[in-house]
């Protein structure tokens, strides 16, 4: 692998995606360091160290540690997550939404736009309940968070947060056109990384305290060698379906004839589910939690992480995002038709509608086994703090995202080294021929 970053970096193209790509992560830690104006950081910070465990401490996974800094990105890219789920469940359900995804790469401009109105406007609505509560927490000498409560702070934070979601979407945009990797998840990822100095710090503490022995840490990192390869080994698994082409005659050749293989990966949504159903049991939850309301503070404890309620909630939507997502990105009607056209067959299937539902049956037994699989890992954090007393959030949604952005990331760049090879092999030729075999 560092064999490969270094080819990587001889590429130039290919180096300057990448330094792009980091330079763009360096600005968003930035201005994750740069608090939002009228808040006592002190005093929200001693707060947020009593709710790491709650709903909070996973909202502040996600921004990176902005939330607890208050920061100009504390919303993070959540509001753009959610938007993007809203969109894409109304893509569905909507005739016209429907029809607009299917005209191109004018239809999918304009979803696009259409989700970057819904993250503004979210954003705006989650910046003024985050400034309501805000000014009910207390400091412990009885004073406020806020230095002056009123219209101006919240109207003021509103205005800062959804500025900052939107820098950050507009980040992650330039990332996936400019650089390399997806951007939004590169987002995520690096503010997921950015808290494994603190955890490793806590966890150092907990030891030289005696609340963590030394046998327990020894087991925390097994598990953690064990997990982690079982999702490598997770993410790269598949079906494989086989195919065999049929023999064309085109005058005085023959084409086909050969065989080959389909493959169905067992989690072919990747990421996206746990994040998803993160995100639509953090939006409610985080505007519960700030409502001065005794349901709405009650329905905040029952959406607590590790709670009961919010674990079932949890894994009923994972699966729920598995099916849904593999649904939009995998067709088996069309793929059926392709291979039918191409004259290709899975052996023992009927072409067409039969072959289908022969893929559609596999890939409702693969995506159950990828969504419980997913489900194992992302309830794994709460066995941990539970059990272990395990001081960070390891395991879940941060795992699958770290993991499942750098398999991602890292066949990204394998891709585009595949690509400038070939590129540079056919510029090898052409030279050669222009200049009687000698190359320049």
């Amino acid at each position: 692998m560092i064999e490969g970053f270094q080819n990587a970096t001889k590429i130039a193209e290919l180096r300057k995606r990448i330094f792009f790509t980091f330079a763009m992560l360096a600005i968003y830690r930035v201005g994750v360091a740069i608090p939002t104006p009228g808040i006592d950081g002190q005093a929200l910070a001693n707060f947020f160290e009593q709710a790491r465990n709650t709903v909070f401490g996973l909202v502040n996974l996600f921004s990176g540690g902005a939330l607890e800094r208050f920061s100009i990105f504390a919303l993070g890219i959540m509001p753009y997550i959610s938007s993007s789920i809203i969109l894409q469940l109304l893509t569905v359900v909507l005739p016209p939404l429907e029809r607009l995804s299917k005209e191109g790469e004018l239809g999918r401009r304009k979803i696009t736009q259409y989700t970057r109105y819904g993250t503004v406007g979210l954003a705006l609505l989650q910046g003024f309940f985050i400034s309501m509560g805000l000014e009910q927490i207390q400091t412990p000498n009885g004073g406020s968070v806020v230095f002056q409560p009123g219209w101006e702070f919240r109207v003021m934070t509103m205005i800062t947060l959804s500025a900052g979601t939107a820098f950050i979407m507009w980040l992650g945009e330039q990332i996936t056109e400019r650089g390399i990797g997806n951007g939004i998840s590169l987002i995520i990822f690096a503010g997921i990384v950015a808290n494994l100095p603190s955890a490793i710090t806590s966890t150092m503490e907990f030891v030289r305290e005696g609340e963590l022995s030394i046998f327990a840490v020894l087991l925390i990192l097994v598990l953690m060698v064990v997990v982690i390869a079982a999702v490598i080994v997770m993410e790269r698994g598949h079906r494989r379906i086989p195919v065999q082409y049929a023999k064309r005659v085109v005058g005085r050749r023959v084409y086909g004839g050969q065989s080959s293989h389909l493959p169905l990966k067992i989690n072919t949504s990747g990421v996206i589910p746990p994040i998803f159903a993160s995100s639509v049991l953090v939006f409610p939850a985080t505007i519960a939690s700030f409502a001065n309301n005794p349901w709405m503070k009650s329905f905040s404890d029952a959406l607590t992480p590790g709670s009961l309620m919010y674990e079932l909630f949890y894994v009923a939507l994972i699966i729920f995002f598995c099916y849904f997502y593999t649904a939009v990105v995998f067709n088996p009607v069309d793929v059926a038709d392709n291979m039918k056209k191409n004259g290709g067959f899975i052996p023992g299937i009927r072409p067409g509608q039969r072959t289908a539902e022969y893929m559609d049956r596999i890939l409702s037994r693969i995506t159950l086994s990828g969504a419980i699989y997913i489900s194992l890992v992302c309830v794994l954090p709460t066995f941990l703090i539970g059990s272990l007393n395990v001081p960070f959030y390891f395991g879940g949604t941060a795992l699958l995202i770290v993991v499942g952005v750098a398999l991602d990331t890292v066949a990204q760049i394998e891709t585009q080294m595949i690509m400038r090879n070939y590129e540079g092999f056919m510029k090898r030729g052409r030279l050669r021929g222009r200049t009687s075999g000698r190359i320049s």
